[in-house]
């Protein structure tokens, strides 16, 4: 599995941690989470008491961060700690008191952190890999259930556009079928943003069985997809009370994958614009106005 962390701030690498951790150390990661900006004037005894656990919780959860311990973690904190202060209250969930400007606001807010936080926190390393990986590939299937889904399918479509031999599967059956016949010529896309769905997995092991290159596309870089996968891809979204699967998730994903998009039309630069000129002047006659 390749994957390591980039510019990634506590609170970010914290979400991402979340599912791994032990329910102690949940609860220290969320107080950093929660309490970003303030958290960095606590001493791990009062970290420790906040979130009801103790000092040597606090100490394996920095090295759960990859951190030599509670001083490397203040230091981050407090690093941070000007840029999270001013985004605190409109940062926070929506509640349940919330007018409607205010809930606009909060929407507005995740969305543009979400691509924000997944672009300062992507591995440019493993993203040219992948995107080499993509390029030479003889076919891509690209799996993704429920709102992964729909990612999937714009990930498709933007590689056939440009001549791309691509499959978007987010029927299990389907996926296992087309999984069993790739190999080390091909590349399989796993799309999930919990990491943790069943189908996805399935088919995506099933392609990584056959010898497929695997790529994952996950919020959190220790799910079980990024377990089995050759090369992992992290989203940073945060998701609330009343947005789980929400948009932020999904533009996060898009960033990525648009970023994985372009990188492969850079690799075949002619190739695609005559690609993109045939599939624009196709359609172009379907515009109102513009038929002859």
């Amino acid at each position: 599995m390749t994957s390591s962390p980039g510019k990634t701030t506590a609170a970010v690498r914290a979400r991402g941690l979340l599912p791994s951790l032990s329910p102690a150390e949940r609860r220290v990661a969320q107080v950093v989470i929660d309490e970003a900006a303030t958290a960095a004037h606590l001493t791990i005894t009062d970290l420790a008491r906040r979130a009801g656990t103790s000092e040597s919780t606090v100490i394996r959860f920095c090295r759960a961060m990859g951190l030599g311990g509670y001083a490397e973690l203040r230091l981050a904190l407090a690093m941070e700690a000007g840029r999270s202060a001013p985004e605190e209250s409109i940062g926070s969930d929506i509640g349940e008191g919330d007018d409607l400007a205010g809930v606009v606001r909060k929407i507005a807010f995740a969305d543009a952190r979400a691509i924000e936080e997944t672009a300062a926190q992507l591995d440019l390393a493993v993203l040219e890999r992948v995107v080499d990986l993509v390029a030479a590939a003889r076919r891509v299937d690209i799996y993704g259930v429920g709102a992964s889904a729909f990612v999937a399918q714009d990930f498709q479509q933007k590689l056939h556009r440009i001549g791309r031999v691509a499959y978007a599967w987010s029927d299990l059956h389907v996926a296992l079928t087309s999984a069993a016949l790739l190999d080390g010529r091909d590349v399989a896309f796993g799309i999930s943003h919990t990491g943790s769905t069943v189908d996805t997995i399935e088919a995506f092991t099933e392609a990584g069985r056959r010898g497929a290159h695997t790529v994952a596309l996950t919020n959190f870089p220790r799910s079980p997809i990024a377990q089995v996968a050759g090369h992992v891809l992290t989203t940073a979204a945060r998701e609330t009370t009343f947005r789980s699967g929400a948009m932020a998730s999904r533009l996060a994903q898009l960033t990525v994958i648009d970023c994985v998009f372009v990188g492969v039309a850079q690799r075949t630069y002619k190739e695609t614009r005559m690609a993109l000129e045939a599939t624009y002047q196709a359609v172009s006659g379907r515009r109102v106005g513009r038929r002859g």
